[in-house]
């Protein structure tokens, strides 16, 4: 169960960089298996760097349907929404022009009930199940990884 009083954690971004952030919305995919809470990893399609599902705000979903459809799109799975926000991270997104925005990412989990072998982005990215230290160890953003180590469903 989550917390009826979540503990957020503060945000990392630059004083000059404060009012150009942009909203982005993003998927903590899990399962639990034997016991053990595992958490879906991504690559990024330029970097290759390991990610959880995110995107922008949809035009006619709630910030939690357009997690949960990054999810399918990017990761190839789809699974039990909870509508309250996990938490929130910080990155720094790099455009194709070179210009880097710092994107604030609202995290909604996902229990995965159903994995797709065909989904849209599958030969753009990989996937990988981790625990939550290895998932925390993986990727690059210090607030995300805070965020991976601590969630317990």
């Amino acid at each position: 169960m989550f917390s009826s009083k979540p503990t957020q954690l503060p945000l990392s971004i630059e004083p000059k960089q404060k009012r150009h952030a942009r909203s982005q919305f993003g998927a903590l995919c899990y399962r639990v298996t034997d016991g053990r809470i595992q958490i879906l990893l991504i690559t990024s399609r330029r970097t290759k760097r390991w990610i959880i599902p995110k995107g922008w705000p949809e035009n006619d979903m709630t910030p939690g349907e357009s997690a949960a459809n990054e999810a399918v799109e990017e990761a190839g799975v789809s699974g039990k929404l909870r509508e309250r926000p996990f938490g929130v991270y910080c990155y720094e997104k790099t455009v194709e022009d070179g210009d880097n925005y710092p994107c604030i990412v609202t995290v909604y989990a996902i229990k995965v009930k159903t994995i797709l072998t065909d989904y849209p982005e599958k030969s753009e990215r990989r996937r990988k199940w981790f625990n939550r230290k290895d998932a925390a160890k993986r990727v690059f953003e210090p607030d995300l990884a805070r965020l991976l180590k601590s969630f317990d469903p």
